[in-house]
């Protein structure tokens, strides 16, 4: 199963509920395996957490682990951090975004939220994750 507009609006929706649930103005963003964007929302958060929200999905999809875990990765890489965090058109390795795996347990994308603190974006994106199971 790829991850078609429906299920990512549904990730989104739940994202959305639990930001709301939150009082968190946050950017949410649902990409492909690929890391292109499939559904975004703006939650009146500030222009700058929009870029953030894709990156951090695009690079949980990208290398499928969850940003914060990519973000302990590169930690350990010393000075060749540096490229690493600059490839694919830029990766934010803190926590918010998160993984999106179909019924069988294979990765169909993922989701990213910021403008919440990092235990809060990553809670947020988890809730859209976690409507796909």
């Amino acid at each position: 199963m790829e991850l078609r507009y429906d299920l990512a609006e549904k990730a989104l929706q739940a994202a959305i509920q639990k930001a709301k649930s939150l009082n968190i103005l946050v950017s949410i963003a649902v990409v492909d395996t690929g890391g292109h964007l499939v559904s975004f929302a703006r939650l009146d958060s500030v222009f700058g957490v929009i870029d953030f929200a894709i990156k951090k999905a695009r690079t949980a999809a990208m290398f499928g682990v969850d940003s914060d875990i990519m973000g302990s990765i590169i930690a350990g890489t010393d000075i060749h951090g540096y490229g690493m965090l600059n490839s694919n058109g830029g990766l934010l390795t803190l926590a918010g975004g998160v993984v999106i795996k179909n019924e069988e347990g294979k990765i169909i994308g993922a989701i990213g939220s910021s403008g919440g603190t990092p235990e809060q974006d990553k809670e947020i994106a988890t809730a859209g994750s976690s409507a796909m199971g």
